[in-house]
């Protein structure tokens, strides 16, 4: 989400935002080894086919936490999200796309 401000709000002045945690790169961090470190069941999900099946197995998990990786494109953004500095009714949906409220009387 960082790389997401600083896309939207930095006109892409990109700084500590590179994670080489793409497919086929050296993972920093490692994700999935950290959860496992603290005790986690740990999974990574690089294929969408394998997104239902990986929730799956990690709702069936009951006695210890849970951590999934989900790699996606470094530009992937995370919608809906409220822009720094604003009320929460300026929420926006999609890029430059904030709802219309209607009025209270």
């Amino acid at each position: 989400m960082v790389r997401q401000w600083q896309t939207l709000f930095y006109e892409g002045r990109y700084s500590n935002t590179d994670l080489n945690t793409g497919h086929d790169t050296v993972r920093i961090p490692d994700f999935v080894k950290l959860g496992e470190a603290y005790g986690c069941a740990s999974f990574r999900v690089e294929r969408e086919e394998d997104i239902d099946a990986t929730i799956q197995k990690a709702l069936e998990i009951n006695d210890r936490p849970v951590v999934i990786d989900f790699v996606v494109s470094p530009n992937s953004m995370v919608w809906p999200m409220v822009p720094a500095g604003v009320s929460n009714d300026q929420i926006q949906v999609a890029r430059n796309m904030t709802p219309e409220w209607e009025e209270e009387d």
